[in-house]
């Protein structure tokens, strides 16, 4: 058990940690375009980004999947870019498509979020025979803290909506440009070529 605790609370500190926000980020704009009347597609989003985040840690933490470090630090802050720029393009039409959209990116983009913890994941397990059980455990814990973000975007969300009078389309809006903005950051100081 004490096992299980250590590894779900990496799984947790890794997204809630405020100085690696990368996490935050993309999340950030993959929920701001639902609300909690949607509340299995944002389960499923939760749980399609988990999913592609495991994949991938699985399969370097077998040492199946090696991609550069570089390359992998790049493509983070690009795909939280790539669903920002989205959802600002898209903040006027009908919310399904923009939903959809978001859950294909939860998955796609998961799998390169994964990559990027892959190196300390495997430092973290060593030369350990089970990886499955920790990769399991740590998946959880992922699971969990990306849920507690996405609940506080949702909640946030829905007090500007209701008490404040923002329309969805301006808190998809702006939600996005600020994210936008730090991902622009992001991508300048991690540039590999």
């Amino acid at each position: 058990m004490d096992e299980f605790i250590l590894y779900f609370k990496m799984g947790l500190n890794h997204v809630l940690d405020f100085s690696a926000y990368d996490h935050i980020l993309f999340l950030i704009v993959l929920a701001v375009v639902f609300s909690f009347n949607q509340w299995k597609k944002v389960l499923w989003l939760v749980t399609l980004f988990t999913i592609g985040h495991s994949l991938t840690l699985a399969l370097s933490a077998y040492g199946i999947l090696k991609i550069k470090g570089d390359l992998i630090e790049f493509l983070i802050p690009l795909s939280i870019f790539i669903t920002g720029v989205v959802n600002v393009f898209t903040a006027k039409k009908s919310s399904t498509g923009k939903e959809n959209t978001n859950l294909i990116f939860a998955v796609f983009f998961g799998l390169i979020h994964g990559l990027g913890f892959s190196n300390y994941f495997k430092m973290m397990i060593g030369k350990e025979e089970d990886k499955l059980f920790p990769l399991l455990e740590f998946a959880l814990g992922i699971e969990a803290a990306q849920i507690i973000i996405v609940l506080g975007i949702l909640f946030i969300g829905t007090v500007l909506q209701s008490f404040f009078r923002v329309t969805k389309r301006d808190w998809i809006l702006v939600c996005s440009s600020i994210v936008i903005g730090f991902a622009i950051q992001m991508m300048l100081d991690r540039v590999f070529w």
